[in-house]
């Protein structure tokens, strides 16, 4: 009953355009609706970052990704890497909001492996917009305290507890990021958490190669 009555809360804060303070499979994240553009400018403004760096999209199960999304991977190659530490980046489709990095044709979508974070995008009925719940260029965050110094400017808070091993780097390099718009191919943005697993995933299982490998014609 009180997991219910916390994503209510969240749901509400969410839908009320709020930036709400959110754990992860990774580290921690600070998120608003994706479809709300006042939300979207508000995030920016807490983070401190400037426009020009996009945000990712956390939705709550595979299907809801070809709604905001042009995806060019078989379907089960989505269902091997999400949910999970990855955030998978393929061209926008026309129903995402406009102001959502409007720079970029691009969009980096997550589900992360965290049942909180499944079900509230699931409630919200529509993508939330999903960052690290830093100052921007500080380092990622694995307990709420340690982004104290946001709480004044979010809604909502909430504690997962700790993530991962506040020993090890690896913990605090956040979801590994690999571009898949492009047929047949994938890049890597960033390498994150789970580089190895997700890299093995997409050449031995699906044969996807880099665009400058010496076999890509």
């Amino acid at each position: 009953a009180e997991w219910k009555e916390i994503i209510r809360t969240a749901v509400d804060a969410l839908q009320q355009g709020s930036v709400i303070g959110v754990p992860t499979d990774t580290i921690y994240g600070i998120a608003c609706l994706a479809q709300n553009s006042e939300a979207i400018r508000r995030i920016y403004e807490i983070k401190g970052r400037n426009g020009n760096k996009p945000l990712a999209i956390c939705v709550g199960n595979v299907e809801d990704i070809y709604r905001y999304c042009t995806v060019t991977v078989p379907d089960p190659l989505l269902h091997d890497l999400l949910p999970g530490p990855v955030t998978l980046v393929f061209e926008r489709s026309g129903t995402l909001n406009k102001d959502l990095n409007p720079f970029t044709p691009l969009v980096g979508v997550r589900i992360p492996n965290h049942a909180f974070m499944q079900e509230l995008a699931l409630k919200c009925h529509e993508p939330l917009a999903l960052t690290s719940a830093n100052i921007s260029s500080q380092g990622s965050t694995l307990t709420v305290e340690e982004f104290q110094d946001l709480w004044p400017r979010l809604a909502l808070v909430i504690d997962g507890g700790r993530i991962g091993d506040a020993c090890s780097p690896e913990s605090r390099l956040g979801s590994t990021v690999v571009n898949l718009s492009i047929p047949g191919c994938y890049s890597i943005i960033r390498p994150g958490c789970a580089l190895a697993v997700t890299e093995e995933i997409l050449q031995n299982r699906y044969s996807l190669v880099m665009p400058w490998h010496p076999s890509y014609r």
